[in-house]
């Protein structure tokens, strides 16, 4: 007897189509509401603002340095035309609303891998049963192909940025788990006896002790997140979800070289702008963390 494991996962997809459809249905309304609020925040300020404010942030949290590469890496992205010795010269790419569109869906399936990743690290931290079992999930999670879970979330979700939205998610959640679990367990003990000794809650020993001092472990973890939801735009576009893996997806199926190029392009600089910012943030929580605690 063979058991057929691609059959037995295809007849659960279909039985979770039957049997689920409304809440597939509000989960698509309620995360496309979500990215197109996003979506619509981001390009109703004018680009020489939402880029002026990105500096602000990259100089205030980093350096300079990061400040002066996100001043002319965004600016890039946009398409700025002005004129020199009598002539009209253009500078950038154009590709602003699809860098927008690409920040909004990065910004969802960071927030709902978040919004799940921390609690699970926070359980498995404080439970090795619960450690032993989530573990080969996250190795699956991660390990899998990230094209295979296109196809579970197109046949549920549908075509567009939704599917796109679920399968980055799947892909990008291990590392705030992994780091937040890893985080809450390398807390001394010291620490916690003392809090302890104090007559601490355990909620209170949670929220004053062990998560301020696993800070820098846990911003390590969302910079891991936003970096593996930035690697799946390409892999979104394929299905529709529009951002800057569109022209990357075109650049392929229609041989054009240089526009496949500017769109990777375009992703290496919002993802190095993302992972020097957050890395920085992260940095500051390090060296600020031992003093509060």
């Amino acid at each position: 007897m063979q058991l057929d494991i691609g059959a037995l996962f295809d007849t659960l997809i279909t039985w979770l189509q039957n049997n689920f459809g409304p809440f597939f249905d509000a989960v698509t309304t309620a995360i496309s509401t979500i990215v197109t609020g996003l979506e619509n925040a981001l390009l109703f300020l004018p680009s020489w603002v939402v880029i002026l404010l990105f500096v602000l942030l990259a100089w205030r949290v980093a350096s300079r340095g990061v400040a002066a590469f996100t001043a002319v890496g965004l600016t890039l992205l946009e398409s700025v035309e002005f004129t020199m010795f009598g002539m009209n010269v253009a500078f950038g790419m154009g590709f602003w609303t699809l860098t927008m569109q690409t920040l909004a869906l990065v910004l969802t399936a960071t927030l709902l891998s978040l919004l799940i990743g921390v609690p699970l690290g926070i359980w498995a931290a404080k439970n090795d049963v619960v450690h032993a079992i989530i573990r080969p999930i996250l190795d699956f999670m991660q390990t899998m192909p990230a094209f295979v879970y296109l196809i579970p979330a197109v046949v549920l979700f549908g075509l567009g940025t939704v599917p796109g939205v679920i399968a980055t998610f799947i892909f990008a959640t291990p590392p705030s788990v992994r780091l937040t679990n890893l985080g809450i367990r390398q807390v001394s003990e010291e620490a916690v006896e003392a809090a302890r000794s104090f007559g601490s809650t355990p909620a209170q020993l949670l929220f004053k002790i062990e998560l301020p001092m696993a800070l820098p472990t846990i911003l390590a973890g969302i910079n891991q997140t936003v970096l593996l939801a930035l690697s799946m735009v390409v892999i979104a576009g394929l299905i529709g979800a529009g951002g800057l893996g569109k022209p990357v997806v075109t650049g392929v199926m229609q041989q054009q070289v240089g526009l496949g190029f500017e769109g990777g392009l375009a992703i290496v600089i919002l993802a190095i702008v993302l992972d020097r910012i957050t890395q920085a943030v992260g940095e500051k929580a390090g060296t600020t963390t031992p003093a509060t605690a």
